[in-house]
């Protein structure tokens, strides 16, 4: 294959949202990669935000933050997480952003005084994206995933972009169209007229889809294949099953009982680099089955957020990354964990006793993510919990703030502290707003001003955050100096103002920021607690299936061996 040749597969999805194109688009990237090919996962989004920071995640799930700052959608997380490679702001993009670069782009009379139209200059837009997004990588595949679903006339330029490929190099252009085939109760087969009807209008764009993933609770027979192939007017062997699993990591493995990776490449007329080697994927797909079904220990955590209801329905989406830790963590100790969704606005409204009664069954204790004032109060009472009661507790970038405000209260006895962010007022604003971040609110400047990306932090010799990264050997830039790296995504930050009266009372800081000496990590000794950690960082954003971040196997570790507090 020679170097300047490029070549295309683009995902799309029918009949529903959340069919998983993310998860097939990774495993098809896996596929290809394991086969020695440079792969580019990229992610086209139809809504008019610049990109997912401003988003609220009950709209949209948890936006994925990349090493580079950007705030995207959580299918990049699929991308790092199955590909082991880092993604970034090349790999991301909205339709917001496509309009946003190509007015400024008119504005400074880029177009030379063309009228500028949709097409073609959007979807050149589009096309362009992705050939920067390869060249930055130098990557020889591009896997392009398309937002929401075929028919929806937010995404028809992305479409145009896939047919205008198609149309430019026909023989480097491969499209898999992935649509759900339910099996009704009532009924007891398989329905494929939604498949059908996704497809004819996936037709109507002028593209005729090489590969149709069947999603569907089992795998299709040879009955149903023929017939979609017949409606379809793709061959029955190049429709593959996509059928219900345990693990969304045992996805590659399924594709590859298919031939899919062999199949694309022949389809390309390329030759594989190396013949494909899935034992990681099978190593780790039998360490999830002994999880489930031979656990070591049997643990049951508490994830104390805001963003799980929407309605009368519970979500975990806008937790999505911090899940995905928490299982890759117990997979590699072989533990088996119980996840207990707990709305912390819900704590705001109940009795000690209740309090208690719901939080004291748990191991451990996580408070993750969040902003504003709503359910705030929740979330101390449940870190005051896990604190007196020596439950082990996890707290993460809002869970770490929340922690130095139940401590200052409740230990150093600062009454009314708080953070700035939920009380402009307060006596004793423990945690406070970054400088620089002033001017910015002041412009009401939101997007993508945060303090975001990957910071240095060098921790304090000695401190249970230094023992878990030499434990676990994890994400040491300078492991002599004791310098680590992690994602931060926050306006806010500890006020050093006080950190003399909350250390002399017991609170531990184990690392501050190498450019700017801000606090990133607290904690309790284990003379005051089994296990209290809390972190302005985001570890759940570094973690993988095959490289669990230290901080999480050690908080499961420590919710394996402290006896729950007593009801």
């Amino acid at each position: 294959m020679r170097r300047n040749k490029r070549y295309y597969i683009f995902v799309s999805g029918g009949v529903m949202s959340s069919l998983g194109k993310g998860t097939v688009a990774a495993s098809v990237g896996a596929l290809l990669k394991a086969n020695g090919f440079r792969v580019t996962p990229l992610k086209f989004e139809n809504y008019l935000n610049v990109d997912a920071g401003t988003i609220n995640p009950l709209e949209h799930g948890d936006p994925f933050l990349c090493a580079d700052g950007t705030e995207a959608d959580m299918d990049l997380g699929s991308y790092e997480r199955f590909l082991g490679q880092e993604v970034g702001k090349s790999n991301f993009v909205t339709m917001g952003r496509i309009y946003y670069e190509v007015i400024n782009k008119e504005r400074q009379f880029g177009y030379q005084g063309e009228d500028v139209e949709a097409i073609p200059y959007i979807v050149d837009h589009i096309i362009q994206k992705i050939e920067t997004a390869l060249s930055a990588e130098n990557s020889q595949i591009g896997v392009i995933e398309l937002g929401g679903t075929v028919g929806e006339y937010q995404n028809v330029l992305y479409y145009e972009a896939n047919r205008l490929l198609k149309f430019r190099y026909p023989d480097r252009v491969v499209h898999l169209h992935v649509s759900y085939i339910p099996i009704p109760p009532h009924i007891g087969e398989p329905k494929t007229k939604p498949a059908q009807l996704s497809v004819k209008m996936l037709n109507s764009m002028g593209i005729l889809p090489d590969f149709l993933v069947s999603r569907s609770p089992q795998p299709l027979d040879q009955r149903r294949k023929e017939r979609l192939a017949m409606f379809c007017n793709v061959k029955p062997e190049r429709i593959i099953d996509s059928p219900d699993l345990d693990s969304v990591y045992k996805l590659p493995l399924v594709f590859n009982k298919q031939h899919l990776g062999e199949k694309i490449i022949n389809l390309l007329g390329i030759k594989a680099k190396k013949k494909a080697s899935l034992v990681k994927w099978q190593d780790l797909a039998e360490r999830i089955d002994e999880s489930a079904s031979k656990p070591k220990k049997t643990l049951e955590i508490g994830i104390v957020g805001k963003y799980f209801q929407s309605g009368k329905f519970h979500l975990a989406d806008a937790y999505a990354a911090l899940i995905e830790a928490i299982k890759h963590a117990q997979w590699a100790l072989g533990y088996k964990v119980n996840l207990h969704f707990i709305p912390s606005p819900e704590l705001e409204e109940k009795s000690e006793k209740e309090v208690k009664k719901v939080l004291s069954p748990l191991n451990g204790i996580i408070v993750p993510i969040g902003w504003g004032k709503r359910g705030a109060e929740g979330k101390i009472r449940a870190i005051k919990f896990a604190r007196q009661n020596k439950v082990p507790f996890l707290g993460l970038c809002y869970g770490m703030q929340l922690a130095v405000v139940e401590f200052a209260r409740n230990v150093v006895g600062l009454k009314g502290a708080n953070t700035i962010e939920n009380q402009p007022d307060t006596p004793h604003p423990v945690i406070h707003l970054i400088p620089e971040q002033k001017k910015i609110l002041e412009k009401r400047a939101y997007g993508g001003t945060m303090r975001l990306g990957e910071w240095l932090c060098k921790l304090k010799p000695n401190t249970l955050a230094a023992q878990i990264y030499q434990k676990y050997g994890g994400h040491f830039i300078n492991r002599k100096k004791l310098i680590v790296s992690e994602r931060h995504r926050h306006r806010y930050e500890f006020n050093d103002a006080y950190a003399r009266q909350l250390s002399e009372a017991g609170l531990i800081i184990s690392g501050r920021s190498v450019a700017e000496g801000l606090v990133e990590i607290i904690e309790l000794s284990s003379k005051r607690h089994p296990f209290f950690l809390a972190t302005q960082g985001h570890p759940e954003y570094k973690s993988t299936p095959f490289k669990p971040h230290p901080f999480f196997l050690a908080f499961l570790e420590a919710a394996s061996s402290t006896p729950k507090s007593k009801s």
